[in-house]
Formats: C-alpha cells, sequence, structure tokens
C-alpha cells in the first residue's frame, strides 16, 4: 500500500507539461547520475534517456561547465561541487515543522482526527507540533514538548522500524518503559513483532498503547539521505466511525509522510526500495 500511495503520490509531480526541455532533460541527468552505483558515461546516459549521445553530450558538458558535473579521467561522471552547495543551502532553509503547518489542513478532512508532527530522542518521541480536534473523544491532549515512550506510540514505531533489531535491543537493553495502558506492548520481543509488521505495511499503528480509546496510525518523514527525521500520525477515539474509516485514515497519514518527505528532499521510490530490503532481511533473521 505505501507503494501504491507514493506512486499515485509521484505521478501527480509529473502530469505537469514540462516549461523547458533542456532543463528537464539536464535535471534528469543529475538524477540518473545521482542514483547510480556505478559511474556512467555518455552511452550509458544515452541509453536511459533514450536521447542521441550528441544531445547528451551537449547536455552534459554545459552541466560540467557550471560544476553539477564533473568528468573523470575515464569519460564517465559524477556529480559536481555545485550540487553540495544547493543541498546546504536546501537543509538550512528547509524545517519541517513549517511544512507541516503548511499540508496539515490540505490533508486532515478526517471528522473528529487529531494530528500531530514527532522528533526521536533516544527511547522517546517529543512532539514539536499538533493541532488536537476538539471533537475528539480522548483522555490525552497532545501538547508541544510532550515526550512519550517510542515504544508505545504510533510516530515512534514508525522511527524504531527504520533501526535493526540488533539497534532495538541495544536501545531497550534494560526492557521496556512502564506500560501506559493495559494494551502498552510488553517485551521487546513482543515489540520486534510489531516492527516486523510495520517494515512490511509500511505504517505504524499504536491501539490503546498510549491512552485508552485512542488509536493512532503513523508514518516516517525522511530527509535528503533518506533517514527518518520527523514522524506524522493521526489520532482519533476508537469507535464504529473510527474504525469503518480505518482505510483512509492510513492512506491520509501516508500520503501527509510523501509529500512531508518529498519537501525535505527524500527520494521516495529509492525509499521503498530500501524498506522492502530492510524488511526482507530481517524476516530472514
Amino acid at each position: 500500500m505505501l507503494i501504491e500511495i507514493t506512486d499515485r503520490f509521484m505521478a501527480s509531480l509529473t502530469t505537469k507539461p514540462p516549461q523547458s526541455p533542456a532543463l528537464e532533460r539536464g535535471a534528469r541527468i543529475l538524477d540518473i547520475v545521482a542514483r547510480s552505483k556505478s559511474f556512467l558515461s555518455l552511452s550509458d546516459l544515452s541509453r536511459e534517456l533514450k536521447i542521441a549521445r550528441s544531445s547528451v553530450h551537449s547536455l552534459c558538458q554545459t552541466l560540467v561547465n557550471l560544476e553539477l558535473l564533473i568528468r573523470r579521467s575515464d569519460q564517465t561522471f559524477q556529480l559536481g561541487p555545485h550540487v553540495m552547495r544547493w543541498s546546504n543551502a536546501f537543509m538550512l532553509q528547509s524545517d519541517v515543522a513549517t511544512e507541516f503547518a503548511a499540508i496539515w489542513d490540505q490533508e486532515t478532512g478526517l471528522s473528529g482526527a487529531t494530528i500531530t508532527l514527532t522528533v526521536q530522542d533516544g527511547a522517546e518521541v517529543v512532539y514539536i507540533a499538533a493541532r488536537n480536534n476538539e471533537r475528539a473523544r480522548s483522555s490525552l491532549e497532545f501538547r508541544v514538548g510532550m515526550r512519550l515512550p517510542a515504544a508505545f506510540t504510533a510516530t515512534g514505531k514508525a522511527f524504531l522500524s527504520h533501526m535493526t533489531d540488533y539497534e532495538i535491543r541495544r536501545l531497550f537493553a534494560h526492557g521496556l518503559p512502564e506500560p501506559r495502558t493495559a494494551r502498552s506492548v510488553r517485551s521487546v520481543e513482543d515489540l520486534l513483532a510489531e516492527l516486523r509488521d510495520i517494515r512490511r505495511e509500511g505504517y505504524s499503528c499504536d491501539e490503546e498503547q498510549v491512552a485508552e480509546g485512542m488509536v493512532c496510525y503513523g508514518a516516517a518523514v525522511l530527509d535528503g539521505g533518506n533517514r527518518p527525521i520527523a514522524g506524522v500520525a493521526v489520532s482519533l477515539s476508537i469507535d464504529a466511525n473510527a474504525m469503518s474509516n480505518r482505510r483512509a485514515v492510513i492512506d491520509n497519514v501516508l500520503r501527509m509522510a510523501a509529500k512531508l518527505s518529498h519537501r525535505m528532499g527524500a527520494d521516495l521510490s529509492i525509499a521503498d526500495e530500501t524498506r522492502e530490503d530492510h524488511a526482507a532481511s530481517q524476516m530472514q533473521k
């Protein structure tokens, strides 16, 4: 399902007509070079782009002159230093909390939903943004600065799912925190079992593990290195209406996570492949 959500989101980005074919091709060359695990030649790029080698040569020469590409001694290409200057500027200008605030009203068309954004701090998550719904019938009101155990929360589980089982065991070497409810996960082994499901499904769930009568669905927000930098969650009171809309809630949180990740510079196609590989490797252990 995560792959389907990502595909739909990425497809929406490619529906706009190109404004400058040469600029678009230049950007595609940079994308291909950035994603390749080996250095590519003009012939390689020509095959990838399905355009004439002479056209690729002209584009690459311009990119080399702009220091966006470096031509190596064997006539293959790698990214140039100008790309790093853009990357540094992007990181300085990007603020995940600001981006979250910019999209939450567009993406939260769910009656009674509370939307939260967290960052991980060791075995806890810290809430950096929250929009509580006045109609939500929950015993817990989220607020900025609140800390909760990562092992119990939806966003915390999303963060932990990006860690290896070894890292999880080391993080909780002295056991899990005191349970908050009767539904809170009680052992590291049970937590690892939950995380295996999260890696497979692409989203996390806290069903009354933090507060009785509340269910939360979460997903990780990735940065330009496809590393989790934040977690976004949708929380609702557990009732018949919430459970009947479960698929819509999950799709909603995955869309928000995909949009935020894209704005933070993540490569969502690579992120899907990495998640699948990670899930498969953990299943084999």
